[in-house]
Parts: structure tokens; C-alpha cells; sequence
């Protein structure tokens, strides 16, 4: 059974850094693509980030770009986020996925994937 567990959404002041984590189980983490997503209260989710080991690919949803980055411990099975510079804007939940698309169009790619994580809370404090 593949299973996802999202860690280290906090209470974040404006300009602040945090890592989120998503830890694999079920599967092996360098065969797939692994991405992360975000939705805002009344917002459509959003990719942020994406990463496929297979091929060293990582694509960034513009508004991110410089900022956030994204990567994995392939002996953890674990994928992370660094989100630097952070703004009230990316204020949401944050979920890992699994098995989808990553390529440029990641910012609409949610539908592409197939596994979810139950979300971990980000607020950006202005």
C-alpha cells in the first residue's frame, strides 16, 4: 500500500524558511515522480515543485522559483521542500504526491497524480 506523511508545516513570520517532508512507504521513491502541491483557502491546488529521480529532472511553479526547492533521500524515501523567503501568499496546506507528470505544466499537473498525502499546514505571517 503506498502511503505519504507530510511533516513541518508551522506558523511562519514573513521572509522566514521552513523544510517540509514527505515520507515515502510502499513504493521506491526513485522510480516515480514526486511532487509538491498547495491550495489556499477557495483556491485552486497548485504544483509548486516537482522531481523525478529517474532522470534528475526538478520543475518550479514560477512564483517559487529562487525560493522553494525540492529534493530527495533516496535512502529515507523521503522528499522534501525548502521553502526560503517565504511570503503571506504561500499561506496553505501542503500536500506530496506521487506518480503524476513533472515537466514545466506542473503548476496544473494535480490530476496527473495519483497518490496524496493528508496535507501539512504553512502560514506566512505578514
Amino acid at each position: 500500500e503506498v502511503q505519504l506523511v507530510e511533516s513541518g508545516g508551522d506558523l511562519v513570520q514573513d521572509g522566514g524558511s521552513l523544510k517540509l517532508s514527505c515520507a515515502g512507504s510502499g513504493f521506491t521513491l526513485d522510480r516515480y515522480a514526486m511532487a509538491w502541491f498547495r491550495q489556499a483557502p477557495g483556491k485552486e491546488r497548485e504544483g509548486v515543485a516537482c522531481t523525478f529521480v529517474g532522470d534528475g529532472s526538478t520543475y518550479y511553479e514560477d512564483s517559487v522559483k529562487g525560493r522553494f526547492a525540492i529534493s530527495t533521500d533516496n535512502a529515507e524515501n523521503t522528499v522534501y521542500l525548502q521553502m526560503n523567503s517565504l511570503k503571506p501568499e504561500d499561506t496553505a496546506v501542503y500536500y506530496c504526491a506521487a506518480f503524476g507528470f513533472c515537466n514545466r505544466n506542473i503548476a496544473t499537473a494535480h490530476k496527473s497524480y495519483d497518490y496524496w498525502g493528508q496535507g501539512t499546514e504553512v502560514t506566512v505571517s505578514s
